[in-house]
């Protein structure tokens, strides 16, 4: 099913919309001349310890270590990452490494 023009227009509105908001938002709740909340620094510091833990349960939640190829292109995947993150010290280049191993491994070994 397509759409007619007026929801095409809606659509669009709605996406600029939501990405000013996203955008502008923060700048607007927390101007530059005031102190940031404590809370906003604890959440700083906390969530992306926290977001990678989650990608972490994500990507092993339907590895099974009986079946298959028993979890092996993951962990290699996950040392990879691991080394290339404390050799670099650098977030993009452990993740994007980390995966193209494991898209290797998946689609050309295991």
């Amino acid at each position: 099913m397509t759409m007619n023009v007026t929801q095409q227009i809606i659509t669009i509105a709605m996406v600029v919309l939501g990405t000013m908001l996203t955008r502008f938002l923060p700048f607007m709740v927390f101007p530059s001349g005031k102190p940031t909340p404590n809370y906003i620094q604890y959440l700083g510091k906390v969530l992306p310890s926290a977001v990678i833990g989650l990608l972490v349960i994500y990507c092993f939640k339907n590895v099974h270590l009986l079946s298959g190829s028993h979890g092996f292109p993951e962990l290699i995947g996950v040392a990879v990452v691991t080394l290339l993150h404390i050799w670099k010290r650098n977030m993009l280049l452990s993740i994007a490494g980390g995966t193209i191993v494991y898209m290797l491994l998946v689609q050309l070994v295991f």
